[in-house]
């Protein structure tokens, strides 16, 4: 086998199953590999697609995908998304492309830095020598992606190394999913005694611990002793709905949040940190708590939250205690205008069972978390990392991990724009996906971050620079340019409707929601 050959054989054998890439021609080898079935290889048309897509798989399977990109400058097109996918402690194994070793000393035009361009965003970074290490950096790569937290490993393959014969690799055995620590006792013991203190308590739950038995443990814990269960308003991905355990969304403002925290007298981290605000604010503070309210910590980022939470049941003597529940809400479809309360009804109402919805949309879906609680049983997942346009590839990524799930993909205008090309992946892949842009012709972030800066009121060149009407996008003919069927709406009951039909039909769909 050559380098390439045997890449491809090592992720195989390592159990990644798929590859979200976009080639050039340092990785015609490895694109000639990839003709197997061992590895589903998936084209994008934009590198912040792939990385994104990757996310959102190992977001939805706990296991991490690879990604193919092409050189530095495809690195860096990937990067906004690797550093999401970072926040979010996504594994991910990013093979990137390199010219021939021999032939660097030329200082080709596409030449770059790629070990420098990777490191900031990476957790592990390796260059391949020769094509007889390929198989043992390969197989560490995929170990360092499948650590608790999930890490992102870059792996750089110069073209060489992918067209000469790799020999016989090195025995590697297939590796095993890292287990995350277990918890300290003390640590258990302490927040079991503040519990019992009477005194008001939040735990904030993250990562792993806001699904699962993590989560249905935790709400046994807030049953039995009236605690309170948060999560940051950015979170990987929480199962939620009818019949699970609810948590409490801490806002995104730093007025609202700090409200939201006065009364709570310690708030205890579960695989997070204490919240704090997402930008500084002249006059305002950075930590959302007030002074007064003390920070534990219960279980640590690599930690394993479902045992800290069943060696708290224990020492609190709950395990055998019924958990929190949310009951079923049964919405009725919203009538008239559109507004973020009428297409929170809409979405609580159209949200079928197993529903993945992925969000995006700051201003106008401010008010869906809460409307949708008691909604059908459905995951949540949102954007920790702030680099705008994460939600399509994510969407994409996540259709294909659970194809037997329907996919909301809620995105504002702006937003979109940054990843519109994975529409084009999604109608290739015939996958489950609505997506929903909510089209203001605006950032409309931004105005209200204007004011929340104390900038006073914009002008009319900053307002140039806010507004994105001139000319205005016609999103349904973008979406048709792509193979997506795509329709219009106006109104809170068209849609409600249009959701509830999307469901039925298999394949993408874009909904446009005309707000202007």
């Amino acid at each position: 086998m050559n380098g390439a050959e045997t890449l491809i054989s090592t992720l195989a054998d390592q159990g990644v199953k798929i590859c979200f890439a976009n080639p050039g021609t340092s990785e015609m080898h490895f694109l000639a590999a990839l003709d197997t079935p061992r590895v589903r290889s998936v084209l994008c048309l934009f590198e912040g697609v792939a990385t994104g897509a990757a996310d959102g798989w190992y977001r939805m399977r706990d296991e991490p995908a690879s990604t193919l990109l092409h050189l530095g400058p495809g690195l860096a097109n990937g990067l906004a998304n690797i550093h999401n996918a970072r926040r979010a402690s996504s594994g991910m194994v990013n093979i990137v492309g390199e010219h021939s070793l021999s032939h660097l000393k030329y200082d080709p035009p596409l030449n770059s830095d790629i070990e420098g361009l990777a490191r900031p965003l990476s957790h592990w970074v390796r260059k391949i020598e020769s094509a007889d290490a390929i198989a043992w950096d390969t197989a560490n790569a995929v170990r360092q992606a499948q650590a608790h937290p999930g890490r992102i490993a870059t792996l750089i393959l110069p073209g060489d190394a992918s067209w000469q014969d790799a020999g016989t690799p090195y025995p590697v055995q297939p590796s095993k999913t890292a287990e995350p620590k277990a918890p300290s006792a003390d640590r258990i013991e302490a927040i079991a005694k503040l519990l019992r203190s009477g005194e008001k308590v939040m735990l904030v739950l993250a990562n792993k611990a806001t699904r699962g038995r993590a989560l249905e443990l935790a709400g046994r814990i807030a049953a039995g002793t009236g605690c309170r269960l948060g999560t940051q308003f950015f979170t990987a991905r929480i199962e939620r709905g009818a019949g699970r355990t609810p948590l409490e969304r801490i806002p995104y403002a730093v007025v609202q949040a700090a409200e939201f925290l006065k009364d709570i007298r310690h708030i205890v981290t579960v695989e997070t940190r204490e919240p704090v605000a997402f930008f500084a604010y002249p006059g305002k503070p950075s930590l959302l708590k007030p002074e007064t309210t003390l920070v534990h910590n219960l279980v640590e980022t690599d930690e394993d939250s479902e045992l800290a939470f069943e060696m708290l049941a224990e020492a609190l003597g709950l395990r055998e205690t019924a958990p929190l529940r949310q009951m079923r809400v049964e919405t009725p479809a919203p009538r008239g205008a559109l507004t973020p309360f009428s297409i929170a009804h809409a979405l609580a109402a159209a949200i079928p069972e197993d529903c993945i919805v992925v969000d995006e949309s700051l201003t106008t879906g401010r008010e869906s978390m809460g409307y949708t609680m008691g909604a059908r049983p459905h995951d949540l997942i949102n954007n920790l990392g702030g680099s705008i346009g994460y939600a399509t590839p994510v969407a994409t990524g996540a259709a294909i991990a659970c194809p037997g799930r329907r996919v909301f993909c809620m995105v504002g205008d702006g937003s979109a724009m940054y990843t519109i090309q994975s529409l084009w992946t999604q109608a290739r892949e015939n996958l489950n996906i609505t997506t929903i842009i909510f089209a203001n012709n605006q950032y409309a972030i931004l105005k209200a971050e204007y004011a929340n800066m104390g900038a006073g009121t914009p002008g009319k060149q900053a307002m140039a620079m806010i507004d994105i009407d001139r000319p205005s996008i016609d999103w349904v003919a973008m979406a048709r340019s792509m193979g997506v069927p795509g329709r219009s709406v106006a109104t809170a009951e068209d849609l409600c409707a249009a959701l509830q039909r999307s469901c039925k039909e298999p394949g993408p769909q874009l909904i446009e929601v005309n707000l202007s």
